[in-house]
């Protein structure tokens, strides 16, 4: 049985065992979904994962450094007191044990806290996975977990599985959804989803819970990637169960119960980063006919403000994979945030895209995805030098479908995995490298090499040549042109 090891500060050293608990919730069909989040993450399936050395720090908390390094767990011993009876009371809804959040310490989050304890009487376990939101994002969630009345918070740098998992095979597989959209909050959901089934398992925990609106897609991509991995686990959705209807009632509930939350009433917009990209929804974007402002923007320079010189990069592919920069074999997660950097200063990567939600309605973001632009544009220019033209109609019919499945969460479906097997075969042999020219927001191919290319030049060539004998193209035309010069004697009366 997986167990987390805690030290209490109120009495003697004792270790707290977190084991499987059994649900008893008193009305299962109350529950449901919450609001749009933008961070959380895995922790290791193997319980040694949360093992490590305990820090007893001034401030009343414990630090549990683990094995992996890339695993952090938070524990406040005043919050631990006060959910033990709350667990023992129950909540104004029902009973459940233990609940794990997904957490990014924006108001949402914090109100869910107090909310899951007082209608669940539960204890709750914040999780935060950072798939490079940024540090600003990061900073002071440990307080703002315990402020909240958390009883732990837990912390996964989970950035290289996101890109080598996740964004490289939907790279690989050309998806892109609505001729524009890079699916970049779409493939960051499932693998946060994930790691709160693992963390789950590890904390003995008997539900989920998130931020997601009832009108968003989210709540969908998190709840089926929760039933795919583990069938058994409650979901709570408190922006589909809850009375607050919008901002200022968080506000206000927040007050009430004391959590602080560094917001004003002020409409601003609604941001989604990690690494692949940043999207940005609400305020004036609303209504579809207003330019966004200038002002808006964050990971990219106005085009018209982007160096007068263009600049060149190489990116080196793999069987459908980048793998290297200018000649320089990178980490999947370093590469892309090279590239980010570099697109972003170009103004690379901007679009303004009206997209077909799955729960029905129309809705209206921009987004900026300087990096991504850029890999999507070379992994595609390669694949016309090795694939050939069949293959790559096949492909492109099937990555709109791939896309598909991913915008609507269904990352775990057999029937994407098999795509994805698809993909991997037929991208074997594109391996080689492209060259690419950033000017002012536009990328354009400038060179593509690969030692699987299909294209000879000395086929290609206009000058005559031993393979292709140009009279031969006659009798093809003929054949190829048959059924229209029948229909056209039909009519004709021949």
């Amino acid at each position: 049985m997986a167990q987390l090891k805690a030290i209490s500060l109120n009495s003697s050293i004792s270790l707290a065992s977190y084991g499987p608990r059994r649900n008893t919730l008193s009305n299962p069909d109350n529950l449901i979904f919450s609001r749009k989040l933008s961070s959380f993450q895995e922790l290791s399936g193997k319980s040694s994962s949360l093992h490590g050395h305990a820090i007893v720090s001034n401030s009343g908390s414990i630090t549990i450094t683990p094995k992996n390094p890339g695993i952090q767990a938070v524990l406040s011993s005043k919050t631990g007191t006060e959910d033990s009876k709350a667990t023992k009371d129950g909540g104004l809804r029902g009973k459940l044990n233990k609940v794990v959040l997904a957490y990014s310490g924006g108001l949402d989050t914090s109100v869910i806290v107090p909310w899951l304890r007082e209608n669940y009487g539960c204890e709750v376990v914040c999780f935060t996975a950072d798939v490079g939101q940024g540090i600003k994002e990061l900073d002071g969630l440990e307080e703002k977990a315990k402020a909240s009345g958390a009883c732990q918070l837990v912390v996964k740098d989970l950035k290289e599985e996101f890109v080598r998992d996740y964004i490289f095979p939907c790279l690989r597989a050309g998806a892109i959804y609505e001729r524009k959209y890079l699916l970049g909050t779409s493939m960051a959901r499932p693998v946060i989803a994930k790691a709160m089934v693992d963390v789950a398992r590890e904390v003995g925990a008997d539900a989920v819970s998130h931020g997601c609106t009832g009108k968003g897609n989210d709540q969908v991509r998190f709840e089926l990637t929760f039933f795919a991995l583990n069938p058994d686990l409650n979901v709570v959705a408190p922006w589909r169960e809850w009375d607050i209807t919008g901002r200022e009632d968080a506000i206000e509930y927040a007050k009430k119960h004391n959590v602080p939350v560094p917001v004003t009433k002020k409409s601003i917009y609604s941001r989604d980063r990690n690494l692949w990209h940043l999207s940005h929804e609400g305020d004036i974007l609303e209504d579809p006919a207003n330019e966004p402002k200038k002002d808006m923007y964050m990971m990219s320079v106005d085009p018209e403000d982007a160096p007068d010189q263009p600049e060149y990069v190489e990116i080196g592919i793999d069987s459908g994979i980048p793998v290297s920069l200018n000649g320089k074999a990178l980490t999947p997660a370093s590469l892309l945030a090279e590239l980010n950097e570099i697109g972003g200063r170009h103004g690379i990567g901007r679009i303004d895209l009206v997209e077909n939600r799955l729960v029905g309605m129309k809705s209206r973001g921009v987004y900026e995805t300087p990096g991504g632009t850029i890999l999507f544009n070379a992994v595609r220019e390669l694949e016309t030098l090795t694939l050939d033209r069949e293959t790559i109609q096949v492909k492109d019919s099937l990555a709109l479908k791939y896309a598909e499945l991913v915008y609507a969460g269904r990352w775990f479906d057999p029937l994407r995995e098999s795509m994805d097997a698809f993909m991997e075969k037929i991208t074997e042999t594109t391996t080689g490298s492209v060259t690419l020219k950033l000017y002012k927001g536009s990328v354009s191919v400038t060179g593509r090499t690969s030692p699987y290319s299909l294209y000879r030049e000395d086929i290609s060539s206009f000058e005559s040549g031993d393979i292709y004998n140009q009279a031969d193209a006659a009798g093809f035309i003929r054949l190829y042109g048959l059924p229209m010069r029948v229909r056209a004697m039909l009519k004709k009366g021949i």
